[in-house]
């Protein structure tokens, strides 16, 4: 890449509380980056459960492309598992169902009277979680709109087919619906036919840098653009976009942990880990960019403290955090990878109640339960990479936390504390320097993924933290949620 090679990109990035569109100049070793247009996303509880507002969510999108002005590429990323159904004209049958909507709470036990735990595992590799698309395709079966749906596109797939008329189901998060082989990266027929899954719903599947299109004249319009512009094929799961940009050198043994509504906690591995003892610590192996498997564990993130802060009316986090950090530090702890507080509403008092039921005190002030949410996800980050090390067989010596908690310096040095590490935190917007990224190198402008790390770690500010404090309190709180 020559220094007058550059390109502009734009990056549509859509999480589970919120959506960017972010524009990335890329040049020569560094990658710069705009926020252009940032907006809610809310789902809406209908009389039929909790969906996604889908079409907020394009509105948004599309103000957000209008408002950057023409670029070089688009590429959309966003959280996984959910997905549209369209008719056989191509039309988006209802608003995607929310991965939290309860139609799913009894319908594992259902699954694995057909295909057992042990089975799906052994073939998928990817962790328990209700909401998995597997589970979700099952209690949908008896439904009108399944008797009528011709093809099912995950959340990005459907947003790139609105921009583009292509269909298309991007790999890496296809290979967290529960129905890839973990091995081949193939479609696993054996596991989808007897649970009545038909396959060919699901578009054909497409690798990260592969073409997804071009805009449509209509959307050309809309943005008032006067020349095609390609839509490029990224890690379409937010995550997989992240830790494809973890800035981590060439011979770094590192643990990721990707924050935000969830922290996604694990390790960059080569191969799957399939193992009874991985399933039953609920570990998942996800697909990651040039083959590679995100080994990890979901963790309940910063949802726990979004939840409060909701029940409270109170938008004032850096107060928040000045609270928590004058709290005495680890009194009382949660298990914060617990089901338990996957549903919305009343955190503050669910959380007061396990403290209860588990014998320590209970937090009573905001920062008191600020402080007990933080101190739990230090905890479940160092329980996490622990366990990681463990079943990989693979050695950790620093972590990177990417992502909206990279800002958060107090759960950053909590996070260090406990596990005893060092915490690189950076980059905040890693899922759409991941999406830039790729688009990028698609284009020819950069290498590969060592490169793309070593210009984000150049191009982008990082903060260390040291471990410090007394080890022993942590082992302490440790074995009190451990029992």
């Amino acid at each position: 890449m020559s220094a007058t090679d550059s390109a502009v990109l734009a990056a549509v990035d859509l999480g589970a509380s919120s959506g960017r569109v972010i524009t990335g100049r890329v040049t020569a070793g560094r990658v710069d980056l705009t926020e252009i247009h940032r907006f809610a996303n809310r789902p809406v509880r209908l009389p039929e459960g909790l969906r996604w507002d889908i079409h907020a969510l394009y509105t948004g999108i599309l103000d957000g492309l209008k408002a950057a002005g023409e670029v070089d590429s688009v590429g959309v990323d966003s959280w996984a598992v959910d997905y549209g159904l369209l008719d056989a004209d191509g039309h988006l049958l209802s608003a995607p169902v929310h991965y939290r909507d309860t139609r799913t709470d009894d319908v594992p036990e259902q699954v694995w009277q057909t295909v057992p735990a042990e089975q799906l595992y052994a073939r998928t590799g990817i962790q328990h979680a209700p909401f998995n698309t597997l589970y979700q395709l099952v209690a949908a079966q008896r439904t009108a709109q399944a008797s009528i749906a011709s093809r099912l596109l995950l959340i990005p797939d459907l947003i790139t087919y609105w921009l583009t008329g292509e269909q298309g189901t991007e790999v890496t998060n296809a290979s967290t619906t529960q129905l890839l082989d973990a091995r081949t990266g193939n479609w696993a027929e054996d596991i989808a036919r007897p649970l009545g899954i038909d396959l060919t719903l699901f578009a054909p599947l497409r690798a990260p840098g592969d073409k997804a299109g071009t805009l449509l004249p209509d959307v050309l319009q809309q943005l008032n653009w006067q020349r095609q512009v390609p839509v490029t094929t990224v890690a379409s799961h937010d995550t997989a976009s992240a830790v494809a940009v973890v800035p981590a050198g060439r011979k770094e043994h590192f643990a990721y942990i990707c924050t935000g509504t969830w922290s996604l906690v694990g390790l960059e591995l080569s191969s799957p880990v399939l193992t009874e003892a991985s399933r039953l610590a609920n570990f998942t192996n996800e697909a990651g960019i040039d083959g590679t498997v995100r080994y990890l564990r979901n963790v309940m993130g910063l949802w726990l403290l979004q939840e409060c802060m909701r029940d409270w009316g109170d938008d004032d986090v850096v107060g928040l955090l000045r609270e928590a950090a004058s709290a005495k530090g680890l009194r009382s702890v949660i298990d914060a990878s617990d089901t338990a507080f996957l549903a919305p509403g009343l955190m503050p008092r669910r959380i007061a109640q396990a403290c209860s039921a588990a014998g320590q005190p209970e937090p009573v002030t905001r920062g008191q339960i600020t402080r007990c949410i933080l101190d739990s996800l230090a905890l479940a980050h160092r329980r996490a990479i622990e366990q990681a090390q463990q079943l990989s067989g693979r050695h950790v010596d620093i972590i990177h936390m990417v992502g909206g908690a990279a800002r958060n310096r107090l759960l950053c040095q909590l996070t260090a504390d406990a596990s005893g590490l060092p915490v690189v935190a950076g980059p905040v917007e890693a899922a759409a320097l991941g999406n830039v990224l790729v688009q990028a190198r698609a284009l020819g402008l950069v290498g590969d993924v060592p490169q793309m790390r070593q210009q984000v770690a150049d191009s982008q500010p990082l903060h260390r933290y040291e471990p410090s404090g007394d080890r022993a309190a942590w082992d302490a709180a440790a074995r009190r949620i451990s029992g």
